[in-house]
């Protein structure tokens, strides 16, 4: 790429832009009731962007629930009101810190991203809320008061289980009930382990001599189905396939389901934690 059109963001005010779905987005939501699921939040970040520590740390603090009492307010509810997912980019490797758990990948989901919100510049810390709005991901009066603002689905009623084919993969099975209508234009059934309690010393780059932290990252993401005209009580089924990483835990583990249409909107959603034995 010749032109970098990439930026790291520091602590500054921003508004949250609403995704413009087409009319494909608009019948897929008409048939869907509000719910109390969580609100998936997800990072867009890297460990060569100098402002994307500070997210980190928020959303750390985000998943594991300090900031829920706020979210829930006065409405109270149980059950942790949001789910993390920190994908890691990797665009800002060139500038001598290659992030171990960058991601062309992910660096392609949150161009979708950039797109869907007709912005021109790629940039870290970015959050996406529920895949409709978005903004700099480490003002912590910015992010709780965006889920304010976030629609919420019925969580779907998976039950899942795990299994070990070989020592580098692992299969991820689900059934159940969606909870919610999908008519003829689908939506994606998408499953992500994500891992906890990452610690790396950097070397270089823009975050030289620092202990970095990361929680909630994202290390491999599948596509399970795609499913399409199926009432809310039809249980579904399916498994993801996933190749394990060197040094896999499954203790700091979890898996995310969720469900995104075409235009990575995202709808009811569920997590796991993987068994210890596993």
């Amino acid at each position: 790429m010749s032109r970098r059109l990439f930026a790291c963001f520091g602590l500054k005010k921003s508004s949250t832009k609403p995704i413009s779905g087409g009319n494909n987005s608009a019948a897929v939501a008409a048939e869907i009731p509000a719910g109390d699921g969580p609100v998936l939040v997800q990072l867009f970040s890297s460990q060569g962007c100098k402002t994307s520590p500070a997210a980190e740390m928020l959303m750390s603090r985000l998943g594991r629930g300090d900031f829920d009492a706020q979210i829930r307010g006065e409405d109270g509810g149980s059950g942790s009101p949001t789910m993390v997912l920190v994908f890691h980019v990797d665009y800002w490797d060139y500038k001598g810190w290659k992030d171990p758990y960058g991601s062309s990948q992910w660096t392609v989901r949150q161009k979708a991203y950039i797109e869907a919100l007709n912005l021109d510049t790629m940039f870290t810390p970015q959050l996406v809320i529920q895949g409709r709005s978005q903004l700099i991901g480490n003002e912590k009066g910015d992010v709780l008061k965006s889920f304010s603002e976030a629609p919420r689905f019925p969580s779907p009623a998976f039950r899942a289980t795990f299994q070990r084919p070989t020592s580098e993969t692992l299969q991820v099975s689900l059934t159940g009930a969606l909870r919610m209508k999908v008519d003829g234009d689908g939506m994606d059934i998408m499953v992500a382990i994500y891992e906890t309690g990452l610690v790396n010393d950097c070397a270089r780059g823009e975050n030289e001599g620092r202990m970095l932290s990361n929680d909630y990252v994202v290390r491999k993401m599948e596509k399970m189905c795609t499913v399409k005209d199926v009432a809310p009580k039809k249980p579904v089924s399916g498994t993801a396939h996933f190749t394990l990483w060197d040094g896999f835990n499954s203790s700091k583990c979890g898996v995310a389901v969720f469900f995104q249409n075409s235009s990575l909107q995202i709808f009811g959603t569920q997590s796991f934690k993987l068994p210890d034995e596993i």
